[in-house]
């Protein structure tokens, strides 16, 4: 049976390729050839674009395809009361690639601002999703990522000498946000998340205790604070969470299966739904959704992949989605690419034609396999 609330059968995760438009004019307004209005106005026109052919596609929801957004989560986090971006000596260090040099950094007391910007960048999707009949989403990073990768050292000390006092902020901050959302008219909100993964990998787990973090305990800390933040949660808004192992021009950062956090994260955090990457073997075996409890909540099984271009076959998807219901009922599983398309403004490296034909293919099989 199809779902008319989401995350819908057949959903996604949230990116999608810059349009060529959008790319020409961020280089215009870094070269002071264009303003930051006229850029607006672009991304404007684009993301209207971006929306009519979520629709036309067959989905039952559309983002903005994050075009304002150079980064997934820098460009929410920086904007957080208390945070600055800043550019560190190396970036973040992908399979055979690195980043650009940016990151954020704790430097004063946690809040989030009335005048966040992506508030009127929900109100503009909104607008345009009403126009098109679906259902807005928006996607931000979660809590969680504030804390993992720069650790106790990209907080301040003079501000939060004890980090529950920081945890204890971000969980109020992140719970302000949900209530902002809300009350903008979003209805569908989503927590992108990369520490689940990292928490399930011994290389990344390695890295932390390299830089002085102790990673032991810290899927408790951080489902209590996520709970913090969707306590007060109206019950007509769905919050769900994408579990990503890194997307950088088709390349990624962590392996591992959801073994070691499942319980934690399935049965321990009160999303409504999980977007969990299951498109090659460093994700492990469907195993660890058993831990699903039984009832409303949603696993959106992301077994086409974002990262390139060739079509998979629809008889080899849906003979996941069956190994998938050996461990959690069908009715509470879902079907959606694995990530987004472009976590950073540079893209994966497959055409926007190719992006179509995943999401459509998504499309088609859920109605194959739930019913029209």
């Amino acid at each position: 049976m199809q779902r008319t609330k989401a995350p819908f059968r057949a959903d996604e995760v949230g990116s999608l390729l810059r349009p060529a438009k959008i790319k020409d004019a961020r280089a215009k307004l870094e070269k002071g050839e264009i303003s930051a209005d006229d850029l607006r106005k672009i991304e404007d026109m684009e993301i209207e674009k971006v929306v009519h052919k979520q629709a036309s596609v067959g989905l039952k929801l559309a983002t903005d395809g994050e075009f304002r957004r150079s980064w997934w989560h820098f460009d929410f986090l920086a904007k957080l009361t208390g945070c600055e971006l800043f550019h560190p000596d190396t970036g973040i260090q992908f399979a055979g690639v690195q980043t650009r040099h940016d990151a954020v950094r704790v430097i004063d007391k946690l809040d989030f601002p009335d005048n966040h910007p992506m508030l009127d960048h929900f109100r503009f999707l909104k607008k345009v999703a009403d126009q098109a009949h679906v259902t807005a989403k928006m996607t931000i990073p979660s809590p969680a990522v504030l804390h993992f990768r720069g650790g106790r050292k990209a907080i301040s000390k003079d501000i939060y000498p004890d980090l529950d006092a920081f945890y204890e902020d971000l969980g109020k901050t992140y719970r302000k946000a949900v209530k902002a959302f809300y009350d903008a008219g979003c209805r569908y909100l989503q927590f992108d998340d990369t520490v689940w993964a990292y928490l399930c990998s011994p290389d990344e787990l390695q890295k932390a205790r390299e830089r002085g973090d102790n990673p032991d305990g810290l899927q408790q800390i951080y489902a209590r604070i996520i709970n913090y933040a969707l306590a007060e949660k109206p019950a007509d808004m769905v919050v769900t969470t994408h579990v990503c192992r890194g997307n950088f021009r088709s390349t990624w950062i962590s392996s591992g299966g959801y073994e070691p956090v499942a319980e934690t994260m399935l049965a321990g955090t009160n999303y409504d739904g999980y977007f969990l990457e299951y498109d090659s073997d460093r994700a492990g075996g469907f195993e660890p959704l058993r831990f699903l409890p039984k009832g409303n909540k949603v696993v959106v099984v992301g077994v086409i992949t974002s990262k390139f271009g060739e079509l998979e076959k629809k008889d080899d998807i849906k003979r996941r989605l069956e190994e998938a219901s050996k461990f959690a009922p069908l009715e509470q599983l879902a079907l959606s690419p694995q990530c987004g398309f472009a976590s950073t403004e540079e893209g994966n490296i497959l055409s926007e034609e190719e992006q179509w034909a995943k999401l459509s293919l998504a499309v088609e099989i859920a109605k194959e396999v739930w019913g029209n």
